[in-house]
């Protein structure tokens, strides 16, 4: 009977722990890119299966909290980056960046389509070995299958000065597709039906089978 009584004990202590086990969040990791205006990667990454949150922020730069009218000014040294806040059990840091590679073009130097200047330059940005040793590999991957026509130029720089972007920039073009026509005026509306809605359709057929909704 004691005997009994104690793996009984046994178990339900073995199940309170698998309990707790099942309730801890899922661990996540981040990886900051910079690929041009980030109002146009920011949508893009947000609909990976995997990817748990995509924040507008600027990094890079000498100077600590910019603003953003100073980044884009282009006297801090900072890009426009999307920091993206992901689950390594169902996509890998590697298919980010290889996925990274494909969204933007990393050919151009501090350019994107109409966006010119340094805070609109590619760039990886590392914490430590390990990451700029990733970045390494999957850029030279990518110039070796010559997915490119042109030589990549992305920088793989170490993260400085991350601050993250104000307010009205995060989720920039998912409010906007959402919004009424008349409530799509109080955004650049030109620019994201120009520059940002085409990019933004192109991935969604490319990479339907990735989306959240695929």
């Amino acid at each position: 009977m004691i005997i009994a009584k104690l793996l009984l004990a046994a178990l339900g202590v073995a199940s309170l722990f698998a309990t707790v086990e099942a309730q801890k969040p899922a661990k996540t990791e981040t990886l900051v890119v910079a690929g041009g205006c980030f109002w146009c990667i920011e949508v893009i990454f947000e609909e990976f299966k995997g990817v748990e949150n995509v924040e507008n922020g600027y990094a890079g730069g000498k100077e600590p909290n910019p603003t953003y009218d100073r980044v884009v000014s282009g006297m801090t040294g900072h890009a426009e980056v999307i920091k993206i806040t992901y689950r390594p059990d169902i996509i890998s840091a590697r298919d980010l960046l290889r996925i990274f590679f494909t969204v933007h073009d990393p050919t151009t130097l501090n350019r994107q389509g109409p966006d010119v200047g340094t805070q609109y330059r590619s760039a990886i940005f590392y914490r430590d070995a390990a990451e700029k040793s990733l970045a390494e590999e999957v850029m030279a991957e990518i110039t070796k299958e010559g997915i490119w026509p042109g030589k990549i130029v992305t920088t793989i720089e170490p993260l400085l000065n991350y601050t993250k972007a104000e307010a009205y920039h995060q989720d920039y073009f998912a409010r906007f597709e959402k919004a009424s026509e008349a409530e799509k005026m109080k955004f650049n509306a030109g620019y994201c039906s120009a520059v940002v809605a085409p990019k933004v359709q192109k991935f969604r057929e490319k990479f339907a089978h990735l989306r959240k909704d695929g």
